[in-house]
């Protein structure tokens, strides 16, 4: 039998009015475990008051008595996520050097994500949906915590900006996008994952002697009707752009119509409805990448040279403003799409895996783990997506810096 509002003990309201109360911190504390569930399932705009008082057998009207609306509920989530981020981040606090806070970080992080899997820590709120929160509070705490990661790699800030901008959006890309493939890891095997993933961060890609590749030009343009194509592209990097930037239910057939000044009627003309809207861009997304694998292998060369040219080409039409959609959106959809679309992105990684395999195998990639290597690079090349907001510059060299970044290792000297 769920919780009447008016069935609320008095004297807890009464005490209340002079300051939380124990009672009262407690209920509070598991309405926001229970927002984060929802809002790791369906994103900020996909929960509900009614879901979220739901799995504590309360009515809405109850989770109003403690947060006045779903907003205020999200914020107070992603306040406390991000403050409980912010701690691991401590981890690295006072290393000898990036090499050692890095490490102590990346530890802490997998520790903390065995605790939860076992119980004994409350989940941490995915950040993909802040910017559609539009809360300052929340924005300027997420820009605290990216400005935290960047001390790791420039203490005293002796780093060049755009350099230590790059290496903390990579790194927090990284343990943001993890959650995602941790599904296929024993958490007993949690440890192990960190020190796999504290290697390829902080040393890279390259292999023994192995020097910075030149990364060729790839072509990704499809064959068939020019017209066609060009306007079922506009319409999807559209839709691709503003799921990106406020989730699934951020992108209204009105503002994508809006963006492309075309009237509703023409998004009816190419999607019938938005799940198959969000079907779609990740269907483009997915023909994007395998484009540029198919490109990359006819190319040639070694597994570094293969892979650096696949990574620069994606990354750069990114920054361009191309966009993929961002792996990310996978929280904010239907949860009937996204088993498949996790799918559909194991298998890319599954190829990335196979190409640095090849260059493993002839030199030119260091040996290192494969299957963890290739989920670092699905990561970057999703998060490529917000490096303009990070790193100003020319986007050429901007994308060039953090490839570079990526492949030397986030702790290599400075070239």
């Amino acid at each position: 039998m769920g919780e009447r509002a008016d069935d609320i003990d008095v004297q807890d309201a009464a005490s209340r009015r002079r300051g939380p109360t124990r009672r009262f911190e407690a209920r509070r504390h598991a309405i926001i475990r229970s927002a984060v569930v929802e809002m790791n399932r369906k994103g900020v705009r996909g929960m509900t008051l009614g879901e979220v008082a739901a799995r504590l057998d309360l009515v809405p009207t109850g989770v109003i008595y403690y947060f006045k609306n779903k907003e205020e509920l999200a914020s107070a989530a992603l306040l406390q996520g991000l403050e409980s981020f912010d701690a691991l981040v401590a981890a690295g606090d006072g290393a000898r050097d990036a090499s050692t806070g890095l490490a102590a970080f990346v530890r802490a992080w997998f520790d903390y994500r065995r605790r939860v899997s076992a119980g004994e820590a409350d989940e941490i709120p995915v950040f993909n949906d802040i910017r559609a929160l539009n809360c300052a509070p929340v924005n300027e705490a997420y820009v605290q915590v990216f400005r935290h990661v960047r001390t790791l790699f420039s203490p005293g800030g002796r780093l060049l900006r755009p350099h230590a901008n790059t290496r903390a959006h990579l790194l927090l890309s990284q343990m943001l996008w993890a959650p995602a493939w941790l599904r296929r890891v024993e958490p007993t095997d949690y440890p192990r994952t960190a020190e796999r993933t504290i290697d390829i961060l902080a040393n890279g890609f390259l292999g023994d002697g192995a020097a910075w590749p030149k990364v060729r030009s790839l072509n990704l343009e499809r064959a068939g009707d020019p017209s066609a194509q060009a306007s079922s592209e506009l319409f999807l990097r559209a839709a691709t752009e503003l799921i990106n930037e406020e989730g699934y239910h951020g992108a209204s057939v009105e503002r994508i119509s809006a963006r492309l000044h075309v009237s509703k009627g023409a998004f009816y003309h190419h999607i019938t409805n938005k799940d198959e809207l969000v079907a779609a861009c990740f269907q483009r997304t997915f023909d994007i990448m395998w484009r540029a694998i198919q490109a990359a292998d006819e190319v040639g060369g070694t597994g570094l040279e293969v892979l650096a040219t696949l990574a620069a080409t994606l990354i750069e039409r990114q920054v361009l403003g191309a966009p993929l959609l961002r792996s990310s959106a996978l929280t904010t959809v239907p949860e009937g799409l996204r088993e498949g679309l996790l799918e559909a992105f194991d298998r890319v990684s599954y190829r990335f895996a196979s190409i640095i395999c090849d260059g493993v195998a002839d030199g030119s990639i260091r040996p290192l783990d494969v299957n963890v290597a290739a989920q670092t690079l699905t990561a970057a090349i999703n998060a490529a997506a917000e490096l303009r907001s990070w790193v100003p510059g020319p986007p050429e060299a901007v994308a060039e810096l953090y490839v570079r970044s990526l492949f030397e290792g986030l702790v290599s000297p400075v070239s």
